[in-house]
């Protein structure tokens, strides 16, 4: 049933990551489109903390979670198989000081697969890192069509990480991270004869960039009893900078926009980047830092605090210069935590995990001199699937919150994301009792 469960999910959620776009947020006009990537389904249940982890759930955001002890559930021989696939449905409204819109995304987030070896743990897996996707419209001063933006693309990201418990307490980990994606935009500037009315011809200006490179991120995490029933949980996570190549092509459209507002292309002119240097250009990833700790009950209930740091203000993109926009650093701070009744019970509904939290967000994105800033309040369950002995979840979450803000001919977008993973543990090594 679990098997067929993960080939449905997997399959609903490809279709709507190709039939959709990834964001509608106009904020993903600018650097490499908006951050997609903010932890597993459980991770953004708890404002997005990455400080707790555990021996049945994949945690994507410190590679030291992968190294571990064996369980006495398995006769001190082993740890589970974690298996982990999550994505997402977003409801936003749009909102500035004339008029709103409603949009929606439906996205595939992750998929991870840890798999234990003694203390050493393995970790592969795919997470759509950044999304692209918007149409932007603005009028001149006669009311009338000025400006037509859109946008889509992203940039994927796949890893291999690994993760050793050193002691009772320290666990260190390390991921290797291939980014790759393409991000495609176009801009129309309409012309108007002396009457009002739109010329024959508009022109279109199309880029593409093709993104490649490698990252890393270091993680340390520290756990100890500090009373007989109080668990104290640390981590910290550094990603260094690094750099993204970026293969660019820029060309020109003369189009006739037909009755039904069809951009019929009438010929295509390709713009020389190479005699300007930019037909292949270096962005730069910016170094992250974070710093996270918390206090809990094992297996009954945890609360913890995160602060990351990104050094946004190093981002650049030679291609794409606009003088109303700076990056900055960006900050978030979140708080979370977790409740189970009785995670050892017969009862169904006392093995139900209770999630919350909150987090406040710098994206580090400035524009006409605003802050963009984020904020959102989140709850989730963690239903079970399967055998008591498996602890194999399905894990459901809601986001309440808004990005931006209508100062300065800005937009705020105000938003619902409703999340869904499946949590999967099997025991894949055991060793044989009987010959």
């Amino acid at each position: 049933m679990i098997k067929k469960l993960v080939l449905v999910f997997i399959a609903v959620f490809a279709i709507q990551s190709y039939a959709q776009e990834g964001s509608a947020s106009p904020y993903s006009f600018y650097g490499i489109g908006s951050l997609k990537f903010k932890g597993t389904v459980e991770n953004q249940s708890m404002g997005g903390i990455g400080v707790y982890m555990d021996s049945i759930h994949v945690n994507l955001k410190n590679p030291a979670s992968y190294g571990g002890d064996n369980l006495a559930l398995y006769n001190n021989e082993g740890r589970p198989v974690k298996f982990s696939v999550g994505g997402s449905h977003s409801r936003t409204t749009l909102k500035s000081n004339t008029s709103s819109d409603k949009v929606s995304s439906s996205t595939f987030d992750y998929i991870a697969l840890s798999i234990p070896m003694g203390k050493l743990g393995i970790g592969v897996g795919l997470i759509p890192y950044t999304s692209v996707g918007y149409k932007l419209e603005t009028l001149n001063a006669a009311g009338a069509l000025s400006d037509r933006f859109r946008g889509e693309g992203g940039v994927n990201r796949t890893y291999l990480s690994a993760g050793y418990k050193i002691n009772d307490n320290f666990s260190v980990g390390v991921d290797a991270r291939y980014n790759f994606g393409k991000i495609k935009n176009s801009t129309i500037e309409f012309l108007y004869n002396n009457d009002g009315a739109l010329t024959q011809y508009q022109s279109r200006e199309n880029n593409i960039s093709d993104l490649s490179g490698l990252s890393f991120n270091l993680g340390l995490s520290y756990k100890k009893m500090i009373t007989d029933k109080l668990e104290l949980m640390s981590s910290l996570t550094y990603s260094p900078k690094s750099n993204l190549n970026s293969r660019n092509e820029r060309y020109f459209n003369t189009i006739v926009i037909d009755a039904s507002g069809r951009e019929l292309i009438v010929n295509t002119l390709n713009a020389n980047l190479e005699a300007r240097g930019l037909k292949e250009t270096e962005l730069t990833l910016p170094s992250t830092w974070s710093l996270g700790a918390g206090v809990g009950q094992p297996r009954k209930w945890f609360v913890g605090a995160e602060y990351t740091a990104q050094k946004t203000s190093d981002f650049s993109n030679a291609l794409y210069a606009s003088t109303n926009t700076k990056f900055e650093d960006a900050t978030t701070f979140s708080l979370g935590g977790f409740f189970i009744p009785n995670y050892n019970s017969f009862s169904y509904l006392s093995r139900v995990v209770y999630r919350a939290g909150v987090r406040f967000e710098k994206t580090g994105l400035n524009i006409n001199n605003q802050s963009i800033k984020e904020f959102g309040i989140s709850f989730g369950v963690g239903i079970p699937v399967g055998s008591l002995r498996a602890f194999s979840n399905a894990n459901f979450g809601v986001e309440i919150g808004n990005r931006g803000t209508t100062n300065s001919n800005l937009i705020q977008e105000n938003f619902v994301n409703f999340n869904l993973s499946l949590s999967l543990n099997d025991r894949w090594f055991q060793k044989q009792k009987y010959d």
